[in-house]
């Protein structure tokens, strides 16, 4: 089978691709800059917003992951842009290519749409995938981690550094993006049991883990006992602020992303758990953020 895939060279879809290479398939992705060769690789210049671009992606196509999009910017309507309507234009190209199925990965906070306009976007875009008329399967994760992402590394240099700060309260699920990485290619064949459903996948732990817990977790990854600094809504706000003044669009802290973070409840939905016997994860959170802490040495990150 050929699979075309966006965001394939981010985080989460360079694992993709990784496992699906290992399992044989043939991949069709996405690239805005030039890719080095790689067998069993076909780049396709363009983005999200280049129609002609996402039309030679999904040709000759069987099924399409949808990875690619916008987690973070300073200005909401990239959200707009990157999420919803690149959404769109990607179901359209697919539909006219007469693809069938699309596993489309969206995120925990498209549960909450009125808590951040990150979360309002993946929502907007889920309707629109399941109003495509496509075989849809949705992924919603909650916070993702492992070797390559730069998101969670802020927490795991500041590990290092003797502290975490946290917001004061709540709990989150986790996974490791490999287990996602695996869990997205056994959606593909799709299937009753999940067709036109949404999965909210995790680590297995039941409960999540509360924020004080996973900051030490941390902690011992990288061999330290850090100060947890729980925050405050509105002391997050001000570092937000800061952060912003400082590093502008390069900020990780934003406004969107303080009200995020200050919602108590980021633990995944036990009726809306993947079937076993379709997949269930593999990596132990403890031993998988020391594997990802490991690996951030080995690249000089930590």
């Amino acid at each position: 089978m050929t699979v075309a895939v966006t965001g394939g060279t981010g985080f989460v879809g360079q694992s993709v691709i990784d496992r699906a290479l290992a399992e044989g398939q043939e991949i069709l992705a996405l690239a805005r800059k030039p890719q080095e060769r790689r067998d069993g690789v076909t780049w396709v210049a363009g983005d999200l917003a280049d129609s002609a671009a996402l039309s030679r992606l999904v040709d000759g196509a069987q099924q399409v992951v949808h990875i690619a999009g916008v987690v973070n910017t300073p200005d909401p309507a990239g959200f707009e842009q990157g999420n919803v309507a690149g959404t769109l234009n990607l179901v359209e190209a697919a539909v006219a290519a007469g693809v069938r199925r699309l596993v489309f990965v969206s995120s925990l906070s498209a549960r909450e749409p009125a808590i951040s306009a990150y979360g309002a976007s993946k929502h907007r875009a889920e309707r629109l995938v399941k109003a495509s008329g496509l075989d849809w399967t949705i992924v919603r994760p909650p916070a993702i981690y492992g070797p390559r992402d730069r998101e969670m590394f802020e927490l795991f240099r500041a590990a290092k550094w003797g502290f975490v700060p946290t917001p004061r309260e709540g709990k989150a699920s986790l996974i490791h993006v490999e287990d996602l990485a695996r869990l997205l290619l056994a959606l593909l064949p799709g299937g009753e049991h999940v067709t036109h459903r949404s999965f909210e996948p995790d680590d297995g732990k039941r409960g999540g883990w509360g924020h004080d817990e996973l900051a030490r977790a941390i902690g011992w990854a990288v061999g330290r006992r850090p100060l947890v600094l729980g925050l405050s809504r509105q002391t997050m706000e001000r570092a937000a602020r800061l952060d912003m003044a400082l590093r502008r669009k390069r900020a990780k802290l934003t406004l969107d992303r303080v009200g995020y973070f200050s919602h108590p409840d980021w633990v995944v939905s036990h009726g809306s758990r993947v079937p076993h016997e379709i997949w269930r994860p593999r990596i132990e959170t403890r031993e998988g953020l020391k594997a990802t802490a490991a690996w951030y040495r080995e690249q000089g990150w930590l």
